[in-house]
């Protein structure tokens, strides 16, 4: 909880600076109510065990996911569409995580280049500025 504090005001310090990092374009703030949403199918949880969020494991743990390998946390049994998005070596990086979280399958169609591909997370989050500001919270829990 003292890291997320301390990481917290590390990042209103930064963004207040205009030296932000591309991984904080939107607000972790509100990224942190956000994610309330995503929590009934994800967990935050670091290496070590400790919990940032207690959710569901029916989605892969997002604890660390910027510049992660898609489809790459050990002991989840992705889809096999996002696995071969895996197989590429594609990370996620902001844009990439945005455009997925608003429609799944139509960026894995677009990725894939398959009109077939095919996600197995249903939840859709249409507002752009709304996954943005999830991906600046899970951006500054993680290391």
């Amino acid at each position: 909880m003292i890291r997320f504090f301390i990481v917290a005001i590390s990042s209103i310090l930064i963004a207040g600076s205009g030296l932000a990092d591309e991984k904080m374009s939107g607000n972790f703030l509100l990224g942190q109510k956000e994610f309330k949403k995503c929590k009934s199918c994800h967990m935050i949880k670091s290496e070590d065990g400790i919990v940032v969020v207690k959710g569901g494991k029916v989605g892969p743990n997002l604890y660390g996911i910027f510049s992660r390998k898609v489809a790459s946390v050990d002991g989840f049994k992705y889809g096999a569409s996002l696995k071969e998005v895996g197989e590429t070596g594609l990370v996620w990086e902001e844009e990439q995580f945005v455009t997925y979280v608003q429609n799944p399958t139509l960026w894995l169609r677009k990725v894939l280049v398959n009109k077939k591909a095919k996600s197995k997370m249903s939840f859709k989050l249409k507002k752009e500025a709304a996954v943005r500001n999830i991906w600046a919270y899970l951006s500054s829990v993680s290391p």
